[in-house]
């Protein structure tokens, strides 16, 4: 996927289209964390579509719950869900940067072996 060091830099519009796929990759990852957390959310509290949304929304962006935990199950899902996001965040940033990092990477080492 990425170029080795001893190839040539990616060419602008090649390197645009990579940091576009991660970014779409990245959104794919958040998008189906959501999914499971809004899924748990109506699942084990009950909830609407729309406030398992929210308080699935609030605990991927680190903010946490945004209704009040009745059953074991939902107290239960919401930890697990929240360790989880944690790492989903982790990982989509990861995705994000990833090409940026290999660029600066890639084009500093190409200065320094000329």
């Amino acid at each position: 996927m990425y170029e080795h060091k001893s190839e040539p830099l990616l060419g602008r519009k090649n390197y645009l289209k990579r940091v576009l796929f991660h970014f779409l990759a990245a959104s794919g990852i958040l998008g189906m964390s959501l999914f499971i957390g809004v899924a748990g959310y109506h699942l084990t509290e009950e909830l609407t579509w729309i406030d398992s949304l929210l308080n699935a929304s609030m605990i991927l962006s680190g903010m946490g719950p945004a209704s009040e935990l009745r059953t074991t199950a939902g107290k239960l899902f919401a930890s697990f869900y929240s360790l989880f996001s944690g790492i989903i965040f982790l990982v989509a940033a990861g995705v994000i940067v990833a090409p940026v990092a290999h660029r600066i990477m890639h084009k500093l080492h190409l200065t320094t072996k000329s």
